[in-house]
């Protein structure tokens, strides 16, 4: 099993697609005044954003980037408000947050090998054999 994509609720769709777009994403679906689709600009992940009255409370969407800081800092020059500026977290990643024009809370993030293998991940559970 594999994450296909995850979907966002956006107040204002308009505004959110021009917000991911001006951020580097690719808009690859657009039917509007509904949905949107997009890819991230490295990997093959997708996200979309669908018409909605909130935000989705307690969500935070990870985006990973090997070059954290000076993304934040192209962003910041472009206008872009962050809540938290790129800081070493204790579990070992460096994270950044700001909010999309609907108030979804994104954090963009470098954890290297930390993000799947940490040094407190649980032992691999042996897997069963196909038939």
């Amino acid at each position: 099993m594999n994450l296909n994509q995850i979907t966002l609720p956006a107040t204002d769709l308009d505004r959110s697609v021009d917000f991911y777009r001006k951020m580097g994403f690719t808009l690859i679906v657009h039917s509007p005044p509904r949905y949107a689709r997009f890819e991230c600009p490295d990997g093959d992940a997708t996200f979309s954003l669908h018409a909605a009255d909130q935000p989705a409370l307690g969500m935070v969407v990870y985006f990973e980037c090997d070059d954290l800081d000076t993304r934040v800092e192209r962003l910041l020059a472009a206008g872009f408000p962050f809540t938290q500026l790129p800081t070493d977290e204790r579990w070992l990643w460096r994270e950044a947050r700001l909010k999309d024009p609907s108030g979804n809370v994104l954090c963009l993030f470098r954890a290297g090998a930390n993000r799947r293998y940490p040094p407190w991940r649980l032992p691999l559970p042996e897997r069963a054999s196909e038939s």
